[in-house]
């Protein structure tokens, strides 16, 4: 759009601080709202108006854009945001908040009259920082609002349907997020496993170098462990626990048994006991051994 935006921001954590950067980068007036203030309050060196209620953060919005922690999060703060919320206002909802999580709030999106995209995001911290984050996104495809949140926090924007309310894009996030969360597990047991054999690791990424064994994030998140690093999330181990169980959900809706899921579910909890929760989904590896 040839005019700047105003976009409310709720939700202000890895994510969220990096859109609203990049938002604002883009030429946009960003407001931003976070529960707990001190994450907020770094980005008003960036420009960015910090907002103390969610109402105050929304008053004469064009789009909003919510990043909270789960879908009950969502519902909670758009409901104390609703009454300075214009009939019309655009709706960005990209928080993984699963299916049944979707479906409620598209309905409180119609309740209100706002127009709703149904739009999660595939990337972690470095890609967010930088605006190469993919959109997945369903509704109205040729709206330049949602267009121009879009393209100043992604790379690519892939439309998954023409109505927000149906969760199709939430749902191809929860079959990426399956295969992300595989990998991380993968790797992390790899390493596990290695280190109790006595396996230098590097012999075994030599091994799948450039072949068709090799992935990106086996690299990624293996140099997090290996460099006792886990504490420098990108994406951390609790919200990948919340993250696996709305998948198992989902999958037990559509008829679907998901045995790795189960058993990351169950990884990411015994990390999460030890103290891991706050680091790194990578740290999923401590689960492997007694602590």
């Amino acid at each position: 759009m040839s005019e700047p935006l105003h976009i409310a921001v709720l939700g202000t954590g890895i994510m969220g601080a990096a859109m609203a950067r990049n938002l604002a980068r883009a030429g946009h007036r960003v407001t931003a709202w976070n529960r707990s203030g001190d994450k907020a309050a770094p980005l008003a060196a960036d420009g960015i108006a910090v907002a103390g209620t969610p109402a105050e953060a929304v008053a004469d919005a064009d789009a909003i854009l919510t990043m909270l922690y789960d879908g009950p999060a969502v519902q909670e703060v758009v409901a104390q945001a609703a009454p300075a919320l214009r009939p019309g206002v655009r709706w960005i909802q990209s928080t993984t908040a699963g299916l049944d999580g979707a479906a409620a709030l598209a309905a409180l999106a119609a309740e209100h009259g706002l127009v709703y995209f149904d739009a999660p995001v595939l990337g972690t911290r470095a890609p967010a920082e930088a605006g190469q984050l993919t959109v997945l996104a369903a509704g109205p495809a040729d709206d330049p609002v949602a267009n121009a949140v879009f393209d100043a926090v992604g790379a690519k924007t892939v439309w998954t349907g023409p109505d927000g309310a149906d969760a199709s894009a939430s749902r191809l996030k929860l079959v990426a997020n399956s295969w992300v969360l595989v990998l991380t597990h993968g790797i992390g047991e790899v390493l596990a496993l290695a280190k109790g054999l006595g396996v230098d690791p590097q012999g075994f990424y030599d091994l799948i170098q450039g072949g068709p064994l090799d992935a990106g994030y086996a690299h990624a998140k293996g140099a997090l462990i290996l460099d006792g690093s886990t504490d420098q999330a990108s994406f951390g181990l609790d919200t990948a626990l919340k993250d696996t169980r709305l998948i198992i959900a989902a999958a037990e809706a559509g008829g679907v048994r998901l045995d790795l899921a189960e058993a990351g579910a169950e990884r990411f909890r015994r990390a999460s006991a030890q103290g891991h929760g706050d680091e790194d989904m990578a740290a999923t590896y401590f689960a492997s051994f007694d602590e």
